[in-house]
């Protein structure tokens, strides 16, 4: 009898072979289709330039920030220096009452020594032997030589804390000398971060809305092509496609970004922990999560604005979830990185020097150049929630 269940052997399954051209065919359509939450990297990434020369304004910025960086890190030196100097002279100060009893016992002992000991002649006349007389000159020279010392350690010291007291007063002065410094860049960075601020701004906004007038008569020439098609082909059933196929030429519109309300007259400490907490907040559970201060020195070090390049990091990569590179969040040319930390400051270092303070509808053109609207709209979406 023949049992009526399905054969499951794999040999004795019936083989249905696919053509050749047909399977390749459904791999690559396969293929093109997006995975689930998986995004799309929108970068022209070969166009795009990762060694741009600083222009001045630029070189200005970075310029204060490192003259900053330096009169920062001259004072921590300085101030170290100052430190050690009060804690060595403390040890000095403590330890010179003991030193000065020894060395006045030794004094004493020394000049009794001198008073009591015979002369060379008459140790020799008085030794039993060469013996006797090497032992007496070794002990007479060992009192003088101990009391000595310690008259000299009293000079030392004395010498030292004296040397000391100068070394602490110079270095007051270069510390009050650097303060300056770091003043005077301080002030000159926030004055270069708030114009490029100021000037980016009007021209992200003057860009924005010569793209929306841009916009505007482009939907007008199709409305305008559109009525005319009505009217030369009124009877016509293929009108309302034609019709349909030049309304959807038109463009559509970009905002202006907004104001990232970024205080560059504030101090690069205040500014850094103000900024690294709202884009940790932004960054939280991505593989980003915690690099909110280095985004946040670098924005200050480069001058731009802080929510760019972690915004450009959702737009590229799912804020790093999905990398065209190693570390490479950004879409950023060919560049792979070691680090994060790394990764970050190049980013926003050639942010800076080749696309601007902020967004701008140009920087998309130039980032982005493909689909540069969907990119811009994105990206400046991004950057109203940090």
């Amino acid at each position: 009898m023949f049992s009526n269940k399905l054969q499951t052997n794999p040999s004795s399954r019936p083989r249905h072979r696919l053509p050749l051209a047909v399977a390749l065919s459904a791999t690559l359509a396969f293929a093109s289709v997006p995975v689930a939450g998986m995004a799309q990297r929108t970068a022209w990434a070969e166009d795009i330039d990762t060694n741009v020369q600083a222009d001045a304004a630029q070189q200005e910025v970075e310029r204060t920030a490192a003259e900053y960086d330096q009169a920062i890190s001259r004072i921590d030196d300085l101030n170290r220096q100052i430190a050690d100097n009060e804690a060595r002279i403390a040890e000095i100060e403590e330890a010179l009452p003991a030193q000065q009893e020894r060395s006045s016992a030794a004094a004493v002992k020394l000049y009794k020594t001198q008073a009591s000991t015979p002369g060379l002649l008459e140790m020799v006349l008085g030794s039993d032997n060469i013996v006797d007389f090497l032992t007496s000159l070794e002990y007479v020279s060992h009192i003088y030589s101990s009391n000595q010392a310690e008259i000299k350690r009293l000079g030392e010291l004395k010498g030292e804390l004296d040397q000391t007291h100068r070394d602490l007063s110079q270095a007051k002065k270069d510390a009050d000398a650097e303060a300056a410094n770091a003043e005077a860049a301080l002030s000159a960075a926030q004055q270069a971060r708030q114009e490029a601020q100021r000037k980016a701004q009007e021209e992200a906004a003057r860009q924005a809305e010569e793209a929306a007038k841009a916009a505007e008569a482009e939907a007008a020439k199709a409305e305008a092509a559109k009525e005319a098609d009505k009217q030369e082909q009124a009877d016509s059933a293929s009108a309302p496609a034609a019709a349909e196929a030049a309304g959807g030429s038109s463009a559509g519109t970009v905002e202006a970004p907004s104001d990232d309300g970024a205080n560059w007259a504030s101090e690069r400490d205040v500014f850094v922990a103000q900024w690294a907490g709202r884009i940790d907040a932004y960054l939280a559970g991505s593989p980003m999560a915690g690099t909110g201060k280095v985004f946040a020195e670098a924005a200050w070090d480069y001058g731009v604005d802080p929510r760019w390049s972690p915004a450009i990091s959702n737009t590229e990569s799912s804020k790093g979830l999905y990398c065209s590179g190693s570390c490479n969040a950004w879409g950023w040319g060919g560049c792979s990185w070691g680090s994060w930390e790394e990764a970050i400051r190049d980013h926003v270092a050639g942010l800076a020097r080749g696309y601007g303070y902020t967004i701008s509808v140009e920087a998309a053109k130039k980032y982005c150049p493909p689909n540069w609207e969907h990119w811009y709209n994105a990206t400046l979406a991004q950057m109203n929630m940090i």
